[in-house]
């Protein structure tokens, strides 16, 4: 029996998972030349997007975020710190992106993944270039004490477009985030009040606490990214892992809630970003910011 011939429409499953695996390239751009994608999705369109809020205990702003299959759980921790002389009535944000080897089965154990620093770096950047967060707001007193915010953010499943869903889990978390009661011990310090009878909330003086009840921080110009493939005449956005092992030219733009630019991000491949292509991906990340807006606006995050 003589193997199909790949001009052929495939008619069973097996035939068109070989030829997936041996051309995948060419088994991309036959549903490409038709407006559409393997997963059934026309080439602009993202998605399924889910945001959940609160979903670990223990820290004080948590959230996560799926788009598709791309899982991120994003967790901030509060600890009081001393400002630096530089900026004496700003507290500080720290961000953390870890790969662990549950995402993905090219992270190996004991090595870290190559995409962690980066896109923890272009996070960092994002969020603080954004102005999202008023670091003046997590100013205690002045040149004694300002919060120290920690976000770590898990991958738990790395299906492409990373940077997207974690830029997400992160904006959610922070509208998430309680920040906790300080107020002064005997010692003069300032101490959380965590609600239990430690050392700590025994020894706080009848001064009036430094913030009286849980707080959540002002959000502005929140940032809203999406992820697109480049490849010959095409656009595609928010690429599954498959489709950006295959088609390796990446741009992300990143726009606030003003539909401002904050970045644009070109990774690297082989296709140049022509002023139409750019003009199209921000047009899609637009669109794209609008659609996310409505999911936040659903859980009251404006």
């Amino acid at each position: 029996m003589g193997l199909p011939d790949s001009s052929q429409d495939l008619s069973t499953e097996m035939e068109v998972d070989a030829f997936r695996r041996i051309f995948p390239l060419r088994f991309f751009e036959r549903h490409l030349s038709e407006s559409l994608r393997p997963d059934g999705r026309q080439l602009g369109k993202a998605r399924d997007t889910i945001v959940n809020l609160g979903l670990v205990s223990t820290a004080d702003g948590s959230a996560l975020a799926k788009i598709g299959s791309t899982t991120m759980l994003a967790a901030i921790r509060m600890e009081v710190m001393t400002p630096s002389t530089d900026s004496p009535d700003e507290g500080c944000i720290a961000l953390e992106f870890h790969m662990p080897p549950i995402c993905s089965p090219t992270v190996r154990p004991g090595r870290p993944a190559d995409a962690a620093p980066v896109i923890s770096k272009r996070l960092s950047d994002t969020i603080l270039s954004s102005g999202m967060i008023d670091l003046k707001e997590l100013c205690l007193v002045s040149g004694k004490a300002a919060w120290m915010g920690y976000l770590d953010i898990y991958c738990l499943d790395a299906d492409g477009a990373l940077f997207d869903a974690a830029l997400l889990s992160a904006v959610a978390a922070f509208s998430n985030l309680q920040i906790p009661v300080v107020a002064l011990n005997d010692n003069g310090r300032i101490v959380a009040i965590t609600g239990g009878k430690d050392q700590d909330n025994a020894s706080i003086t009848e001064k009036e606490a430094v913030n009286k009840e849980k707080r959540k921080l002002t959000l502005k110009n929140i940032p809203f990214s999406l992820t697109c493939i480049l490849h010959k005449t095409y656009i595609l956005a928010d690429p599954t892992t498959e489709e950006e092992s295959i088609m390796d030219t990446l741009v992300t733009v990143v726009l606030d809630s003003s539909d401002q630019m904050v970045s644009f991000y070109k990774s690297g491949g082989t296709a140049l970003a022509y002023s139409s292509a750019i003009k199209s991906c921000v047009e899609l990340a637009r669109k794209r910011a609008k659609e996310v807006k409505q999911i936040l606006g659903e859980m009251d995050i404006d």
